[in-house]
């Protein structure tokens, strides 16, 4: 298989060219040049957003057999390039978001579910849900619904993250003491390892699929309790894990999923719309998910590598409970020590 993979450097479009490259593939990335390329992949330079910046593909006059794309911005660029690239390729594979339905879908909701709208697939810029979607527009009107193949990521974890949510927990869990556990312990969730993500990628492409598939860990494949006792396990921490009610985190004023990543209420809108989808399609196609210790231990592994602190997207709002509210509130429980 010859592939090429728009990134290919961070995170999800890493994860895609190692996986690639594992399995003998030929790849090329098109990227800015300003991380280090995964061994084994051949490079190409290009800003997607600047007005030449696909001008080394263009010029290359080279054909794949599948391109990956991980834009997460605005539609345009993914327009360009399906456009540039749909009698050079025979599938665009591109990772989209749930992001992409109509606010609330309700719990077990398929790949059927109202979508959001007013995307465009020529936009500039709107918000991430219909920038997503004219993602998904662009590549499906470029490359055909037969040809065009929308992976519908959700909480996306493991190696190489950007967006701090399990490296903020797993840090936590390294200082030790006690720990504001949101609770239920038993609370499900659903993710994807970035691995797994990748691995389901490369067999649609080479089961020639296409369209729409929710792309997450089938319902309770982890839940809080799971997810926390592994940064426990992995950190080898002497952490006290204080699972704390719902409502007194929420009484409490901190915001779920953002200053206690992946955490969201059980029972409500959030939570069935984050991790409550139908992935049964997903499934039937190939998708395997790796215990969630395994995510945990490794991506523990790979920021013990990096000193400790991981990389963040400047685009996005940073995550995370400031350590004086989560202490004041496991002091107002009675937790020994919480005020230290």
């Amino acid at each position: 298989m010859r592939l090429l993979v728009l990134g290919g450097t961070d995170f999800a479009g890493r994860a895609v060219a190692e996986a690639a490259v594992g399995r003998g593939w030929e790849v090329t990335a098109l990227n800015r040049g300003r991380r280090a390329p995964v061994p084994g992949v051949r490079s190409l330079t290009g800003d997607r957003t600047a007005p030449d910046g696909l001008a080394a593909l263009a010029e290359s006059g080279e054909t794949w057999d599948a391109v990956v794309d991980t834009w997460s911005g605005a539609p345009r660029p993914v327009r360009d390039a399906a456009r540039l690239l749909r009698d050079r390729a025979g599938r665009y594979v591109y990772v989209s978001s749930c992001s992409v339905y109509a606010w609330a879908p309700p719990a077990d909701y398929t790949e059927a579910a109202p979508l959001v709208e007013g995307a465009r697939a020529d936009a500039d810029s709107t918000d991430y849900a219909r920038d997503k979607r004219g993602g998904e527009l662009a590549a499906t009107a470029e490359f055909g619904p037969d040809r065009a193949v929308l992976v519908r990521a959700g909480l996306i974890l493991g190696p190489y993250e950007n967006m701090a949510r399990l490296p903020w927990w797993l840090t936590r869990i390294a200082r030790g003491g006690p720990v504001l556990a949101p609770g239920p312990e038993d609370l499900p969730l659903q993710y994807v390892d970035v691995r797994d993500l990748a691995d389901w990628i490369l067999g649609a492409v080479e089961q020639e699929l296409s369209g729409p598939y929710n792309l997450m860990s089938p319902q309770g494949h982890a839940t809080m309790g799971t997810l926390l006792g592994a940064c426990v396990e992995a950190t080898g921490s002497a952490a006290e894990l204080c699972w704390t009610p719902p409502e007194e985190v929420l009484g409490a004023g901190i915001e779920p999923w953002t200053q206690l990543p992946v955490w969201v209420p059980p029972g409500t809108e959030g939570h069935d719309a984050l991790h409550g989808a139908d992935v049964s399609r997903a499934v039937a196609a190939g998708l395997r998910c790796r215990p969630v210790t395994e995510t945990v231990a490794d991506t523990w592994s790979w920021l013990r590598s990096l000193g400790g602190t991981a990389p963040e997207r400047s685009d996005l709002p940073p995550v995370g409970l400031d350590a004086a509210v989560e202490a004041k509130v496991l002091a107002a429980r009675g937790v020994p020590g919480a005020a230290g």
